[in-house]
């Protein structure tokens, strides 16, 4: 879906207005940041670069310590098979907003509104949380695309960006902004990625379908180009 389709969105974020930021979503980060089971991070990680990727959301990924050391640490592999022509902005800095690479990626977006996530959250993302409020940008955290060294070390950097001004998110929050219409091909875009990694909407996304294949109701005009992407729900997801 291309960047530039207008949807007449009333929300505080859209497709025009803004860009996501995900810091450091490398195995051996997460390996130390178990307050979230890191199934679940990579999961709603991958939910939410894949749906930037559908709606064409500007999206700048960076990581710390994946190159140029003894042992290599790259982004997820469901990141960058999402984005595999973005080469992840790789720093020795825990803060990435104060690398000069990370800064022209986000100014070249055009987009004041940054929606970030990033591991771990009382350090990598906190940090450039704090910063981009600093500069002047309106910052969403993606708390559910986040963890921490603990529980504690992660509700601690939340409350921390909260006081400054941040606005805590998750990632379906985020999608559901970007596409408030059910009518509308966003939503209709989107329906793929919470198929596939939505949990319990994934569980409605797919009794819906389920309808729609057995002919108990008719399918939506906004639904058929989807449709002609999937299998066949008996077929399960995989």
């Amino acid at each position: 879906m291309s960047a530039n389709v207008k949807s007449n969105n009333p929300n505080e974020l859209t497709i025009e207005n803004s860009a996501v930021v995900l810091i450091d979503h490398q195995p051996a980060v997460a390996l130390c940041a178990p307050s979230l089971r890191q199934d679940v991070l990579v999961n709603n990680t991958a939910a939410l670069a894949r749906s930037a990727k559908v709606l064409g959301v500007p999206t700048v990924l960076t990581t710390v310590g994946a190159q140029g050391s003894v042992l290599a640490d790259p982004i997820f592999k469901e990141i960058s098979e999402v984005f595999p022509e973005i080469i992840p902005i790789d720093r020795t800095s825990t803060h990435a907003w104060s690398h000069p690479d990370v800064r022209a990626a986000v100014e070249a977006t055009g987009r004041k509104k940054l929606i970030m996530a990033g591991i771990l959250t009382e350090v990598c993302l906190c940090q450039s949380v704090l910063a981009a409020l600093k500069d002047g940008f309106e910052v969403y955290f993606v708390s559910d695309c986040s963890a921490g060294a603990t529980q504690e070390s992660h509700e601690d950097a939340k409350a921390r960006m909260i006081q400054a001004g941040a606005r805590p998110i998750n990632w379906i929050a985020v999608t559901a902004e970007w596409s408030p219409d059910y009518l509308s091909p966003e939503r209709a875009a989107l329906v793929p990625v919470w198929s596939q990694r939505g949990g319990p909407a994934a569980l409605w996304t797919d009794y819906v379908m389920a309808q729609i294949s057995a002919g108990i109701v008719p399918l939506p005009d906004f639904l058929r180009s989807v449709t002609d992407r999937r299998q066949p729900v008996a077929a399960g997801r995989g």
